[in-house]
């Protein structure tokens, strides 16, 4: 085509129409679905422990297989340096701050002897709570590993009652866990940093480390521990849903041997698909029975690797209340004698949010704990009322051994034995909330100069706190 051709007018209809291949569009729909599908076990939890071995807490993270695309565990030496490099760079960073007059971002706000005071336990509680998340994370990595394993074993059991699995609901719900813990971890951080940056101060580079490293550890531990009980809480949802048919099927036809197998394709639940009930109702119940069992021991399992953990994690937060608590009442009930270059609505804003940050931790751990343990609870029911029905002997044996079992196998979280996770961990931490924080303000309304001063340093005011308690 020449110039002058160029020039002239062209009729729109004649001009081809310029498609984009749909190929082209395709691999990105693709790839940005298998972002948030998954079709294994190890698959749905791949994001959460390639989390962990970045920050040490894992030796291991979750490998896929180039040829077959199977995943699987792979431990690796570099995981083993990096969680011992992460513990020793903590160890040196805390020690630093120790050495700064134990510094810490409530230091920067005002300075009392009773501030000294939870400075050092705040620091010595922050110092012996991290390590040990991360030793009881890194060392026991085969409780982890065993537990992965059960859930395997019992997902391969399920799909013999017809219970289809979908890995993608666990999948987001790590994405979602893993994504509010490092937005609010992140906006947090940052907003107490640009506060105390704001009024010309200068926190060192240990603070930061310690500030960010402890919040971040403990993020990780309740996002890990999370998505366990969300997995237990699923599996039992499974089982009582088959139960569930199971006596639905009682109720629309009365009870008699199946001499064929009749299928009947039904919906569970959001957890798994559709199940094809193709067995003899006994033998239904001995495989939920099994499965039921795996889940315990799974359970278990979890509970022994966490435990430690919990109690870590609740202790550090329940002392951060405590004190959070403390000086936000005396600053909003006027007994406050502060001289700080900061505003009452900023030191208010800082100690609360950090008190609600730790408020939801705790939260996290119980509310995760309870739902599993609420699921448990209905299997019973479920159980007993199959057991009302039914008029088999045989299905009446399995019912009272499925009734045996529920009896002296039961799902139960504990922090190492000294308490249980549940809801009734909120009225105990309450009550001593309430008692440690009428302590701290009649020690503070009984000070001879109430109980505000500059103090010559942390280990004198430690002293003096303890001789004046004695």
């Amino acid at each position: 085509m020449d110039i002058e051709t160029a020039k002239e007018p062209v009729n729109p209809t004649d001009t081809p129409d310029i498609e984009v291949a749909p190929g082209l569009c395709q691999p990105l729909r693709r790839r940005f679905r298998r972002f948030f599908t998954a079709k294994q076990l190890y698959e749905c939890l791949r994001p959460l422990f390639h989390m962990t071995y970045i920050h040490g807490l894992t030796s291991f993270y979750i490998s896929c297989d180039s040829k077959t695309g199977k995943r699987a565990i792979k431990k690796t030496i570099f995981g083993y340096i990096n969680g011992i490099m992460h513990i020793a760079m903590f160890v040196f960073a805390y020690s630093l701050t120790i050495y700064n007059n134990c510094e810490s971002v409530a230091s920067y706000f005002f300075r009392s002897r009773i501030t000294y005071f939870g400075d050092l336990m705040q620091i010595v509680s922050g110092f012996i709570g991290v390590t040990v998340i991360y030793l009881t994370a890194f060392v026991p990595n085969h409780r982890l590993e065993r537990c992965l394993q059960k859930f395997h074993t019992m997902d391969v059991q399920l799909q013999t009652v017809g219970v289809k699995i979908m890995y993608s609901k666990v999948l987001r719900f790590s994405y979602m866990v893993l994504i509010s813990m490092f937005l609010v971890n992140v906006l947090f951080t940052g907003g107490t940093f640009s506060v105390l940056y704001s009024s010309q101060m200068a926190p060192t580079m240990a603070l930061h480390f310690t500030f960010l490293i402890q919040h971040t550890v403990i993020a990780i531990a309740i996002a890990v521990f999370s998505c366990f009980t969300y997995l237990v809480e699923m599996r039992l949802v499974m089982v009582n849903k088959v139960l569930k048919n199971l006596a639905h099927q009682w109720d629309t036809r009365s009870l008699k041997a199946v001499t064929q197998k009749q299928r009947s394709l039904q919906c569970l639940d959001s957890f798994s698909m559709y199940t094809i009930v193709t067995k003899d109702p006994a033998e239904i119940i001995q495989e939920s029975m099994e499965i039921h069992h795996l889940i315990c021991e799974a359970a278990a399992t979890a509970n022994k690797y966490f435990t430690y953990q919990l109690l870590t994690i609740i202790s550090i937060a329940f002392l951060i209340i405590v004190f959070d608590a403390y000086y936000v009442l005396e600053t909003l009930l006027g007994k406050s004698k502060r001289e700080s270059k900061f505003k009452t609505v900023e030191f208010v804003t800082f100690f609360s949010c950090q008190m609600i940050l730790y408020l939801i931790a705790i939260i996290s751990i119980v509310e995760g704990s309870n739902r599993a343990i609420k699921k448990s609870e209905k299997t019973g029911g479920i159980v007993h009322s199959l057991l009302n029905k039914t008029k088999s002997a045989e299905v009446k044996e399995k019912l009272q051994q499925f009734s045996m079992q529920l009896m002296h196998l039961k799902i139960n979280f504990t922090a190492a034995g000294l308490f249980n996770i549940d809801r009734t961990l909120y009225f105990t931490i309450s009550g001593a909330l309430t008692t440690y924080l009428i302590i701290l303000l009649q020690f503070t309304s009984n000070s001879p100069n109430n109980g505000y001063g500059n103090g010559s340093s942390c280990c004198e005011t430690f002293n003096n706190l303890t001789n004046h308690t004695l």
